[in-house]
Formats: structure tokens, C-alpha cells, sequence
């Protein structure tokens, strides 16, 4: 027994030597690996030669194209950085800025993609980091071919990352996690809802869809499609789940009843499928927009009409966006939410920001209710831990929801929120009966 003490007192002291010697710490115990990979991490710029797909960083030709990736800690200290590449032929002098720490390496032809350490990084905080790849001198046509950017140490499993393509994840990863409020409306047999939606400056990002009038059978808002185009958009699912709208059956098709003057009609498949309608038109950022949806429940028919209107809040007149039969219905709005998200992944690391705030609903007897409160969501990519870069704020009479940017703050998912009850709200002058 005595012989079994005096060891296991040499094996104590032994570890708090080697623990206090230079360079050593306790933290190396917890060390781990991660590989980032770069078809779901990391960005270029839209106008890039080099594109990011699923196996990485392709056509790097040009040294203006810098490559930013991104990945959130839960931890500090010192990390090994390192990249998985491959040099075609030549060699390639290739630098990794972190803050304002620069990491360098000339690295030579390989056949293959292998890992090159570039050496350690001080990290001071936790939160999401940004490392830029930068391309510095090469003596071939690409600098290099990068499928991952590699990380070692403490606690990285705890990392937020896209991890894999499973499920087509570095598609969905690099769209950036979408986020909902899901209202909390107590009535039944609900006829209208009204909502109003402001982006902020800077916030309205090509590739977003600031959805105002979410409902069990559809949805109604906005989108940036582009530099020059925007869009308002309405959808109505078919009861027929597919992908494909051409493989509905005739008596599962939603039917268009009617539209508003240059709306675009037709069908749309992908996410589910139905119906679709939309309007090309210039609404801007900074300017209130309001959103009115009506749901005509026919029980014995089994069907529901859903008809969408938009204005400008300073203006006086309602435009017609359309109206959908739904089959396999006969139900009034239920289910109803907004959320914002991002469609195109070219632009999925850029922050985006909505205010939804005075939302009303009106039944079938023409009784008008506030909507206060509101549950917070995500979607897959937020709720598995691949984007953190979500949240939500109070604003006077409503909601701010935030996405994207890789932001810190995030907002915990499905938490309960309440508007100020302090702010005086009247319903909006609507006269049901002159609506186009």
C-alpha cells in the first residue's frame, strides 16, 4: 500500500511539472481537430473569378479574389491553422490573415489535396472568426485548388460550422439560417391578417425574402432579386406534396382566380409546389410597407380562397397581388408567421434585418385583434448548430429579425417575445368592400 502511495505521488508531481513547463498547459489535454470545409464556409465576391462549389475553392486565378471563411468558437487560446490544398504545379506563396495576425507559406506542386500547416493564431475571444485567404505571388495559372481550412485547439468541438454536405447542407449552410416569428393569435376562424414591414438601410441584401404574411397554406412578401429588380411575391401550396408542380393532379392544382395588373402568374416546384404569383416592383429600404392577406374558407367544398393585397403605408389605394383556390381545404388563416431569409448563397455571409410590427387580425364577424406576442424560430441549419448568426430584437410595436453577417449576439431559438403594450396601436382604415 505504501508502495502504491509514493507512485502515485511521483505521477502527481510529474504532471504538475510537465504542466508548468514552458509551453505546456492543461488546456492541450482538450485539444482537438476540425476540418472547415470550404463548399459550405466561405465566400468570395459575387463578381470573383474564383467560385466557391461543394469541393471548395476553384479557378483561383486572379490575386484581387480574396476568400473569407468563417467559423464560431466557444473557446480561447492559441489554434494551429492550416489549409487543405492542392498546387496543380509550381509554387504558390499563400497568406492567411487573422485580425491582425498574417500567416505565410510557400507551398509546391502536389498531386493531391494535403494539409499545410501555416502556423499558430492567438485567439482572445469567442464568437465567430474570420480568416482571409489571400493569394500573394504563383508561378502557375491557380494558386491553388482548397477544399478545407484546418483548426486545432481547445474545446473546437464545440465549434458552429457547416460540418458536412449531408443533406445538401453546404448549399443550406451558405444561404445562412432563416428565422421566423410564429404569432401568437388566440381566435379561430380568422378572415384577414394585416401586417407592416420596414427594411432597414443597407439591410435589404440581394437574395432576401422578407416574408410578411406567412400562413398554413401560403406566404406573401418581398424579395431582392437582384441589383436592379425586386420582387412581390405570393404562393399558395398544393395539398399534392411534390417537388415537381408538372406531377399534380388536376383536382390537387391551386386554381387562379385572379390577378393585379403586370402580375406574373404561374406554378413554382423545389420547395414544395403550387401556385405562384408576383409583382416586379421598386420598393426601397427605409420606406413602411403594408401586407393584407384574406382567407375564404368553403367547408362543404372542401376549399379555401386566398387573396393577397399590398400598398405603401402612405398610400391610399390597395393593389391586387392575386387570388388562389386551394382544394383540400375550407379553413380559415391559421399558422400565421413571417420570417426573413436568404435564397442565394453568393450572398449568404452579408447581414440582413426586418421590422415587422402592427399586426392585426380580423375574424369572420369583423371583430379586429393586436397581435403582441410571437415565438422565435429557425430553421435546420439553425437548429443544428451550423449558423449562429441569428436573432431578434424589440422595436416600438413590433419585431426586428436578424440573419446572417456572422454576427455574435444571437438569440436563443424558440423563446417567447411581447410587443409594448404601452405603445397605443388603432387598427388601419380598410374598406373591405372597395378592395380591388
Amino acid at each position: 500500500m505504501l508502495i502504491r502511495k509514493l507512485i502515485g505521488s511521483i505521477i502527481q508531481m510529474l504532471v504538475a511539472v510537465w504542466c508548468f513547463m514552458p509551453g505546456k498547459s492543461l488546456a492541450q489535454s482538450t485539444d482537438t481537430t476540425i476540418n472547415i470545409p470550404l463548399g459550405g464556409n466561405a465566400w468570395v465576391k459575387p463578381d470573383a473569378q474564383a467560385k466557391i462549389i461543394d469541393d471548395g475553392l476553384m479557378n483561383w486565378v486572379s490575386a484581387n479574389d480574396t476568400v473569407s471563411v468563417y467559423v464560431r468558437v466557444e473557446s480561447v487560446g492559441e489554434f494551429n491553422v492550416g489549409l487543405k490544398l492542392g498546387v496543380p504545379d509550381g509554387e504558390s506563396k499563400i497568406e492567411i490573415h487573422f485580425l491582425n495576425q498574417v500567416l505565410s507559406k510557400t507551398v509546391s506542386a502536389n498531386n493531391a489535396s494535403g494539409e499545410v500547416s501555416f502556423g499558430k493564431i492567438r485567439v482572445s475571444q469567442t464568437g465567430y472568426l474570420k480568416f482571409e485567404i489571400i493569394g500573394i505571388t504563383k508561378t502557375s495559372l491557380i494558386f491553388a485548388n482548397i477544399s478545407g481550412l484546418v483548426l486545432t485547439g481547445p474545446a473546437l468541438n464545440k465549434a458552429a460550422y457547416v460540418h458536412d454536405n449531408h443533406g445538401n447542407y453546404f448549399h443550406w449552410g451558405r444561404r445562412g439560417p432563416s428565422v421566423h416569428l410564429v404569432y401568437n393569435v388566440p381566435k379561430q376562424s380568422i378572415e384577414w391578417f394585416y401586417n407592416e414591414v420596414t427594411i432597414p438601410p443597407g439591410k435589404d441584401i440581394i437574395g432576401s425574402y422578407f416574408m410578411a404574411d406567412g400562413f398554413s397554406g401560403g406566404y406573401f412578401g418581398m424579395q431582392a432579386n437582384s441589383a436592379t429588380e425586386r420582387r412581390l411575391l405570393f404562393s399558395v401550396w398544393s395539398p399534392y406534396e411534390t417537388n415537381d408542380s408538372k406531377s399534380i393532379p388536376d383536382n390537387l392544382k391551386v386554381e387562379l382566380l385572379k390577378k393585379g395588373e403586370a402580375v406574373h402568374s404561374g406554378e413554382f416546384g423545389g420547395e414544395g409546389s403550387g401556385g405562384q404569383s408576383y409583382l416586379v416592383y421598386p420598393w426601397v429600404a427605409g420606406k413602411t410597407y403594408c401586407f393584407l392577406i384574406r382567407a375564404q374558407g368553403d367547408i362543404a367544398a372542401e376549399t379555401t380562397i386566398y387573396t393577397a393585397y399590398f400598398k405603401p403605408k402612405d398610400a391610399t389605394e390597395w393593389q391586387l397581388i392575386a387570388s388562389f383556390k386551394r382544394p383540400q381545404s375550407g379553413s380559415y388563416l391559421t399558422g400565421l408567421h413571417s420570417f426573413v431569409e436568404n435564397f442565394d448563397p453568393v450572398y449568404g455571409d452579408k447581414m440582413r434585418e426586418a421590422f415587422f410590427a402592427n399586426q392585426w387580425t380580423v375574424d369572420i364577424d369583423g371583430h379586429w385583434e393586436a397581435i403582441y406576442g410571437a415565438r422565435f424560430s429557425g430553421d435546420e441549419t439553425a437548429k443544428i448548430n451550423y449558423r449562429k448568426d441569428y436573432g431578434i430584437k424589440a422595436g416600438p410595436g413590433g419585431f426586428y429579425l436578424m440573419n446572417g453577417g456572422f454576427f455574435n449576439n444571437f438569440t436563443p431559438l424558440d423563446l417567447q417575445f411581447s410587443a409594448n403594450r404601452l405603445i397605443v396601436r388603432t387598427p388601419p382604415q380598410i374598406d373591405f368592400s372597395k378592395l380591388p
